[in-house]
């Protein structure tokens, strides 16, 4: 991936806000980039932090006005405001926190977001991949060098809600024969009727070729708001005792209906969080799919699947449904939807430009491997085993009954293939026609038991096997 050259004048700071000891940190920051020269200036970048710190004591902010006279002229404050009307003044953005301050960022910046390097100074770290003692270097290389851009997919939820009227002018007739929707189509005040929904199958139509012809309101609904997300919307039952009842509509082909706890709608970024938990697969960033994923499924066949990003998502909580649903949006912004409302999900314009430590996908693995523990187990060990040769003390311990750490029964491996290295090569038997063994490589065990009989007992005595030798007490 090719790096990208940009002036960064402006230079916003995003800092965990329940972490006091990053305050600190945010403020050695902001020292060493307005007094750093930049761009054949005497001084360096201008700076926006967060405007609750400008209280905050241990930021210190008088203390670092009177250090440096370009402080006070290159030091000012962000609000969620400002981010949300004027998010071109910023050039570049620093988190310092975890992979929920990169999150924060993402709400933050509703619309254009400027390019993210992101300090892991959190819990688990995911999405941050710079290691902050090494800020200078990273600085200096991203303003000097360049930087490469991660552009990581979002997409735009809008909430519909549904407009109750005193009556109810529209109305719907569904066929009893054929179970067809129709809708009188009052654009054209004709009176004509358009179907909405297709007929019903053909051995639905047979088990109910009785009914009659029905009448069915119909009602309105209207877009109420607007998130961009970068991670996961969640719709579950909330505090409900009964499984979610929820209408999928892709492309506005009816897709199924979810009976579960809840539904995982993920972006690949959100790939590695809620939705890896219920089940869902890891997706690549550079994979542009949704990924939907059933919290605690009532079906064993609703299994996780990937649709294309440019797929148009319908979630809707129908009628019928015994209860409400609720929805979160990056774990944000939780709100009730109530039966006839839902949510639309589109792929969003504005995508999220992360800054890449080395490249895309070693980011990725690196952090799946750093932070999942992904496939990682102790590694299982062959069928050989190593032994040393077996010493005359060795031997004398046997016959007094003591037993080495190898246990009662010591196998060795008879095959043609040895070794050069001396530490982890088997030791080869090899027997002659004559019956003549080989006195070095043996096993030895003591029975403690009575009627123990004296010699070797051999099994396996071939060329190429694995043999046991047991030894009675002489």
């Amino acid at each position: 991936r090719a790096r990208i050259r940009t002036v960064m004048k402006t230079v916003m700071i995003v800092t965990k806000p329940s972490d006091v000891r990053l305050i600190k940190l945010t403020r050695e920051l902001v020292k060493y980039l307005i007094t750093t020269p930049r761009y054949g200036k005497d001084h360096g970048v201008v700076i926006y932090v967060d405007e609750n710190l400008k209280n905050e004591k241990r930021f210190k902010y008088e203390e670092l006005l009177k250090s440096s006279p370009l402080i006070e002229d290159n030091l000012k404050f962000w609000t969620r405001e400002l981010c949300a009307n004027q998010s071109e003044i910023f050039n570049f953005v620093l988190t310092l926190g975890g992979d929920g301050t990169v999150l924060y960022t993402s709400w933050l910046f509703q619309k254009v977001v400027p390019p993210v390097m992101s300090y892991r100074l959190g819990s688990l770290g995911f999405l941050t991949n710079f290691d902050y003692q090494h800020y200078h270097e990273h600085l200096t290389n991203a303003m000097e060098k360049g930087i490469r851009v991660n552009l990581r997919m979002r997409f735009t939820c809008t909430v519909y809600r549904r407009i109750v009227t005193s009556d109810n002018k529209m109305m719907a007739k569904r066929c009893g024969e054929t179970g067809e929707i129709m809708m009188e189509n009052i654009m054209n005040g004709n009176g004509s009727w358009d179907a909405v929904e297709s007929k019903a199958p053909i051995d639905s139509i047979a088990e109910h070729h009785c009914a009659l012809d029905k009448n069915l309101p119909c009602f309105v609904t209207q877009p109420v708001e607007t998130f961009e997300v970068l991670n996961d919307l969640v719709v579950d039952r909330g505090v409900e005792p009964y499984m979610s009842l929820l209408e999928l509509f892709a492309d506005d082909e009816h897709l199924t209906t979810v009976q579960a706890d809840g539904l995982v709608v993920a972006t690949p970024t959100g790939s590695t969080a809620y939705s890896v938990s219920a089940g869902g697969s890891l997706v690549h960033p550079e994979i542009s799919a949704l990924l939907l994923t059933p919290i605690c499924p009532h079906t064993l066949s609703f299994r996780p699947m990937l649709l294309p990003d440019s797929t148009e998502l319908r979630i809707c909580v129908p009628f019928n449904s015994r209860s409400t649903a609720w929805a979160s949006f990056d774990g944000r912004g939780r709100l009730e939807l109530k039966r006839g409302d839902h949510i639309k999900v589109t792929p969003s314009k504005f995508p999220f430009p992360s800054v890449c430590l080395d490249n895309q996908s070693r980011d990725w693995f690196t952090s799946l491997t750093r932070c999942l523990r992904w496939n990682e187990r102790e590694r299982q060990k062959g069928f050989v085993v190593v032994e040393d040769h077996v010493t005359d003390n060795e031997t004398d311990h046997d016959d007094k009954g003591e037993e080495n750490d190898a246990g009662p029964y010591k196998i060795h491996n008879t095959s043609n293939s040895q070794s050069d290295d001396d530490d982890t090569s088997t030791k080869v038997e090899e027997e002659s026609e004559q019956g003549e063994k080989n006195e070095d490589l043996h096993c030895s065990s003591e029975e403690t038991g009575s009627g123990s009989s004296g010699g070797e007992h051999e099994e396996g005595d071939e060329p190429g096997k694995w043999r046991v030798v047991t030894r009675g007490k002489s």
